[in-house]
């Protein structure tokens, strides 16, 4: 049981005033999101959010098919990655259908393109590493995605980076013995 007790209010009185400053502070709270938040989309924007996302699953399905499926006993490499695109393609279908009645889409706006810089950024790691190895492209894409995509200090970039790669250089060349290309 603990020590710590919370007081009941006195039979005789209300606690409207507490729950006044509660209210004030959520619709505080709710405007200054409101303000932050970008300008909406409309149904367009949603029609597009659905044919990119349809593009990405029937491309994943075809490339994860190629890899080959296998069977439910023994599946293939491309078993997996095969189902999560069809996933993928079957909720962009489904909001396709449904896209042109929905508002709750955002405009495209500056940050829009921050998942293009970080899955470029990622295509590029996946060119450098047979090249240069895997310390220097990982080292790089960390700073980049901790820097100037999630805006972290420069202390807290360098830390997170070099912790992050010495982990998964020693959790895949010594814990799971994968041969990757790597400089030491």
């Amino acid at each position: 049981m603990s020590d710590e007790r919370t007081p009941t209010p006195d039979p005789g009185t209300d606690d409207t005033e507490g729950q006044d400053i509660l209210a004030e502070i959520r619709a505080e709270v709710a405007h200054d999101l409101e303000d932050e938040r970008p300008p909406a989309g409309g149904p367009a924007y949603q029609i597009v959010g659905a044919l990119v996302a349809l593009v990405v699953g029937i491309g994943g399905a075809v490339l994860a098919y190629g890899y080959g499926l296998g069977s439910p006993r023994q599946p293939g490499p491309g078993l997996w990655p095969f189902v999560v695109s069809m996933a993928i393609t079957l909720l962009a279908l489904g909001l396709l259908m449904v896209g042109r009645n929905l508002s709750d889409s955002e405009a495209f706006t500056r940050s829009s393109m921050l998942p293009v810089v970080g899955l470029a950024t990622f295509v590029g790691l996946g060119v450098l590493m047979p090249a240069v190895g895997f310390e220097i492209p990982s080292l790089l894409l960390c700073v980049i995605w901790l820097r100037w995509l999630g805006g972290e200090s420069w202390r807290s970039t360098i830390i997170t980076s070099v912790v992050t790669v010495a982990a998964f250089y020693f959790l895949f060349l010594y814990g799971l013995r994968i041969p990757l290309p790597h400089l030491f």
